[in-house]
């Protein structure tokens, strides 16, 4: 028994028009012979199943028995088996080279193992995803002409209301239509937005310039041109003040500025940007923004000339009070942070005078990850290098020592076992013998 059989009727969007399969093929709407319902030039050629399937936005109601059951994606080249399962054929010439005698689907033996072009069916997908094609042709069309129009308005340099409507409904077509990125780099709409951001320049317009830039794909004259000072005040007051998404906005495009090669540690130099990325990273309320905030504080920290800077905002005890309460992907970020800040002298001062280092180092070893485990162990060693009297004591106290025990009998790579002995000993220090092995609960460790 085939798995596809043919419906009585198929309906196709547009007119509403009910056609069974014969009359599909004999109208050409299935690709069959010449009607109009096929997609092509005036000559009548199909356009390669394939290349619709790659250009189209993705698709969310592709039909069940287009899909291919190895692959789960939409079948290009679909063939039938002995037993009546349909899969695309690179799919299942690739099982059966591996050795495989049965079907995937059913797990039935397979009798022969010959395959059979499903062309009905090809057909039928053809047809499915032409239709597709044709409306998003057509709306990229549209979208694009109304992008050259939006352009052509924020030329004329409409002012007030007029302008942020334009660049807000440019902003939803950049966001949602790839096509339209291309347009609006190829019309010198760039450069106009880049123009638009200035001293003067109200939050309104420069929220939404922003984030049409942001999702457009920037060579190095635009960059250097948004180095500007006039540009980057301009950011860092929107980054303080605007909505969740300008802030948002404002550290992607910072984050890309600093991938640019004439980019310069003085442009993120601001007491006012960091004190607002702190502000982003402890809003609770935005996880995004939360992440936003700590991606580019890291990508900052790569600075060590701005490491001091941030370490005077405060930057240290807020991020290590974080710690209990963050995602993990945003514990990474933290961690890493704190790390790169206990490089400086400044840096490790401040964390061992944060009460809650230690404690919330201590916590994360072996709890979350690897890379965690890392990171706070390299925290860990920053502080009580720095007083040992002080900070070793007050460590072993929160459970270090076994922690340290637990790191060394794990699986973790030889570096981070060998800092963890290392530390081990450090602690040590100010203990008998007898007393420190009682610390290090050694039958709660074993367990």
């Amino acid at each position: 028994m085939p798995q596809y059989q043919q419906p009585p009727s198929w309906r196709l969007e547009g007119g509403g028009q009910i056609l069974d399969l014969e009359t599909a093929v004999k109208d050409g709407i299935l690709g069959g012979g010449g009607g109009g319902g096929g997609l092509g030039g005036a000559a009548g050629e199909k356009v390669d199943l394939k290349k619709m399937i790659e250009e189209l936005e993705p698709v969310e109601d592709v039909p069940s028995v287009f899909i291919c059951p190895i692959s789960l994606e939409p079948m290009v080249d679909p063939v039938t088996l002995c037993t009546g399962q349909t899969y695309e054929r690179s799919n299942i010439l690739k099982w059966l080279s591996m050795g495989h005698l049965t079907c995937p689907t059913t797990m039935q033996e397979l009798w022969d193992d010959a395959v059979t072009p499903n062309r009905t069916l090809h057909q039928l997908i053809h047809a499915w995803f032409s239709q597709h094609y044709l409306r998003f042709k057509k709306r990229s069309e549209d979208v694009q002409g109304r992008a050259a129009e939006l352009l052509e308005i924020l030329k004329k340099k409409v002012k007030g209301q007029a302008r942020v409507q334009a660049l807000k409904e440019l902003q939803k077509m950049v966001v949602n239509h790839s096509s339209v990125q291309k347009t609006v780099a190829d019309s010198g709409g760039i450069a106009l937005l880049i123009s638009l951001l200035g001293p003067f320049t109200s939050h309104a317009v420069g929220s939404e310039a922003i984030g049409i830039l942001v999702n457009l794909s920037l060579d190095s004259e635009a960059m250097v041109n948004l180095m500007q000072p006039a540009k980057i005040s301009l950011v860092v007051d929107m980054l303080n003040e605007g909505t969740i998404d300008t802030k948002i906005n404002c550290t992607r495009l910072i984050e890309m500025l600093m991938g640019e090669k004439d980019f310069r540690s003085e442009i993120v130099s601001s007491l006012s940007l960091l004190a607002g990325l702190m502000r982003l990273a402890k809003d609770r309320r935005h996880p995004s923004g939360s992440w936003a905030g700590l991606s580019l504080l890291k990508t900052i920290c790569s600075h060590e000339r701005v490491r001091g800077l941030i370490v005077s905002v405060g930057a240290v005890s807020q991020l290590v009070e974080l710690l209990p309460n963050l995602s993990q992907e945003c514990l990474e970020l933290t961690l890493q942070i704190l790390d790169d800040l206990s490089t400086i002298p400044e840096g490790r001062v401040a964390l061992k005078d944060c009460p809650q280092t230690i404690p919330n180092a201590v916590r994360l070893l072996m709890r979350v990850s690897e890379s965690c485990t890392q990171y706070a162990l390299s925290i860990l060693w920053a502080v009580c290098k720095l007083a040992p009297d002080e900070c070793a004591s007050l460590a072993v106290e929160a459970g270090l020592a076994a922690k340290l025990l637990l790191v060394i009998q794990s699986g973790c790579s030889p570096e981070l076992k060998q800092r963890s002995a290392e530390l081990l000993k450090l602690c040590s220090l100010n203990y008998t013998a007898t007393l420190f092995i009682s610390k290090c609960k050694l039958t709660r460790t074993i367990q």
